[in-house]
């Protein structure tokens, strides 16, 4: 068993879905595209996951053009799927959907209410073996500023107050978080330090609303990426 991890920018990477990938003894290539490492053929790996960046799906670069196309590939290979934030919404725009600048951009871990972000599932989303142990609401770290339009064929499996679209499904094993499940705290604190958009926010403000809900959050992450290796076949447990 071995799985692909892309990173869009070198400080957004594999958090909780690392740990777990060490607990259960499964081999995985990490590439940097920031660093102009190439992305292998997906379809020699058991599962792929895409984390975020500041980048845009849109970008007519050659990087992201080759990340849509490999993207695409692992989808029409029916290669389990699971994208971050961008790796989200390279998701949506590699198989056909589009793009958008959201009304409001999402930072942080509070509104301007100062209330959490959350998400809430839907019907199907409650359906879903992606969400098996987890209840409505949950809460999320955001930090984008755009969002998708679906095509008929995508499932919205959990939606948002001020991003509508907040974690997605395509077929039957390609899924997609607006927000980020993944976080652990020495991530937190390197994008707390390094991103532009997080800068500009009181810092001791986010690590106080970090810590009220580390715990939880790191629990419900590691339920949910469990849940993706099983659907994924890459554990049974």
């Amino acid at each position: 068993m071995k799985v692909l991890i892309i990173k869009n920018i070198s400080r957004e990477g594999p958090g909780i879905l690392l740990q777990l990938l060490d607990q259960y003894l499964i081999n995985y290539d990490l590439i940097d595209i920031s660093r102009d490492e190439t992305i292998p053929d997906p379809i020699n790996y058991n599962a792929m996951f895409v984390f975020g960046g500041p980048s845009s799906a849109n970008d007519t670069t050659q990087r992201m053009t080759n990340e849509l196309a490999k993207i695409k590939t692992a989808v029409n290979s029916q290669i389990p799927y699971f994208g971050f934030c961008l790796g989200m919404q390279t998701l949506v725009k590699a198989v056909g959907g589009k793009v958008l600048k959201n009304s409001i951009p999402e930072i942080g871990w509070k509104d301007n209410n100062d209330k959490y972000y959350s998400i809430d599932l839907t019907t199907t989303g409650m359906r879903d073996a992606l969400f098996s142990g987890l209840a409505s609401p949950l809460p999320i770290f955001q930090l984008h500023g755009e969002t998708v339009e679906l095509t008929p064929n995508m499932k919205i499996l959990a939606t948002g107050k001020h991003c509508k679209i907040q974690v997605i499904k395509v077929g039957e094993k390609a899924y997609g978080t607006q927000g980020h499940p993944e976080l652990i705290d020495e991530m937190f604190e390197l994008w707390r330090s390094e991103d532009d958009d997080l800068k500009k926010l009181d810092k001791y403000k986010l690590r106080s609303d970090w810590h009220r809900i580390k715990n939880e959050y790191e629990t419900n992450g590691k339920r949910l990426l469990t849940n993706f290796l099983k659907i994924a076949n890459l554990v049974s447990i």
